[in-house]
């Protein structure tokens, strides 16, 4: 598909990024994936070749459930040969194994869904490159100008009356835990992430509100803002899952948290702690030996390597342990085939990872649909990045359903006490922002 290139610089490149994504808010299908300009610890980390990436707008769409999913999407990103941007649902581990899905789900969000957009923006630094397909090329001059201008409208803020529930109450977690740590000392798994649910019903939101409160306290470097006509996905994301330049493939899983420290201080105290925490650092380690195993079934025989293991990096909410494995692929190994390979995450699933998914499937309540999936986008060359949809808040308008989940991998270390206290660390910002006037 031909698309009309333009560029451009931006002196106010915030501003520009502001009024960007409320002038988005008009069309039904948009993605806005943004970085957020880390600055942690490592340059390296983020690895994304855009700051953000704006797109809007479908030309043509896929949408379909778990069944086949994987071969409907590599024939729609072969044909087209073009960007497309989406998500890919938990719940596609049914077509990559043979398992199920059957608990309670509020949001209804399509277990796959992909779209070309009519028009994209590519934000670095403060160079903005316009991609619009040369149908739609006409626009770009009066849609820059537009955007430049746009008004964004000051709504008066009101008192929400939402009332968060656990969809597993604190009693029920500890007796789900123990059945957890029983199947680790059986020998069934090593680690397993297990997950619940907050929720509130007959509730609204502004999502575009919520999601800027949300990523200016959390400011991740995988954030992102979804809007699915009436679905909205509401990203703070640190997490990637996995990136394909050309024919290098990088994954890099997070396990392993702590909080931040009040004082700079108290912050390195923390740092220190969960550096040599070896019950984190066994979480993560497991996980890194599981992606090695996944990435192997589409390397180059011996280029699986482990470029960082166990690395802190810091949040504004949290410190996280951090690995990053990479390998390389032959020129024609198909993309999708590569993600398929590893999907779901090891890092929201566990180890040996079939087990801990039917595990998972049977002690938690709900359908984890977007949640521990995957929103990204492939380039026409068939390079792709993805993150984990993780710290994020999902939102159906028509069912006035609003749905955030955090979990946390148990190991036969894990204190259930412990464990508790995490999730609802990791809860902290999601409710904060639903809590707050929008």
């Amino acid at each position: 598909m031909l698309r009309t290139e333009h560029s451009f610089t931006i002196k106010n490149i915030a501003k520009f990024k502001s009024n960007l994504l409320a002038w988005a808010q008009q069309f039904n299908k948009a993605i806005w994936l943004d970085s957020n300009n880390p600055n942690i610890n490592n340059n390296n980390f983020n690895l994304s070749d855009y700051d953000t990436v704006l797109a809007v707008d479908a030309l043509t769409d896929l949408k379909c459930d778990s069944q086949n999913s994987f071969q409907k999407l590599k024939e729609y990103q072969e044909n087209l040969e073009d960007y497309i941007f989406g998500y890919l649902s938990y719940d596609l581990k049914n077509d990559a194994e043979k398992l199920t899905s059957n608990n309670f789900d509020g949001l209804h969000f399509p277990d796959l869904y992909f779209f070309q957009p009519k028009k994209i923006f590519f934000i670095k630094e403060n160079l903005i490159t316009v991609k619009y397909i040369v149908d739609f090329s006409n626009k770009i001059e009066f849609d820059i100008a537009e955007i430049k201008s746009f008004n964004i409208k000051k709504e008066s803020s009101k008192e929400n009356e939402i009332k968060i529930k656990l969809r597993i109450h604190k009693d029920e977690y500890h007796n789900k835990l123990e059945t957890v740590l029983n199947h680790i000392s059986r020998g069934d798994i090593y680690e397993v992430c297990f997950c619940q649910e907050f929720y509130a019903e007959d509730s609204e939101i502004n999502p575009l509100k919520v999601y800027q409160n949300l990523n200016e306290i959390s400011s991740s470097p995988f954030a992102a803002f979804l809007k699915l006509n009436d679905k909205f996905l509401l990203s703070a994301s640190p997490e990637r899952f996995l990136k394909r330049n050309k024919n290098s493939i990088i994954s890099q899983p997070i396990k392993g948290t702590i909080k931040r420290g009040e004082n700079k201080l108290e912050d390195e105290k923390l740092k220190l702690q969960l550096t040599n925490d070896l019950k984190e650092r066994a979480e993560n380690i497991m996980i890194v030996d599981l992606v090695r195993n996944d990435l192997s079934r589409t390397a180059v025989k011996g280029s699986v390597k482990v470029e960082e293991l166990c690395k802190v990096y810091s949040f504004k909410q949290v410190h996280q342990l951090i690995s990053t494995v990479v390998s390389e692929v032959k020129p024609e190994t198909n993309s999708v085939d590569i993600i398929k390979s590893l999907f779901p995450m090891g890092s929201m699933t566990g180890a040996p990872k079939i087990a801990a998914m039917k595990i998972i499937e049977d002690l938690e309540e709900t359908k984890r649909g977007l949640f521990s999936g995957a929103v990204g986008y492939f380039s026409p060359s068939g390079d792709f990045d993805f993150n984990v949809i993780i710290r994020s808040i999902l939102y159906n308008a028509i069912n006035k359903y609003i749905s955030y989940s955090v979990g946390g991998a148990i190991t036969s270390k894990s204190i259930i006490e412990k464990e508790y206290e995490e999730c609802l660390l990791k809860a902290k910002a999601m409710r904060q922002v639903l809590l707050q006037p929008n």
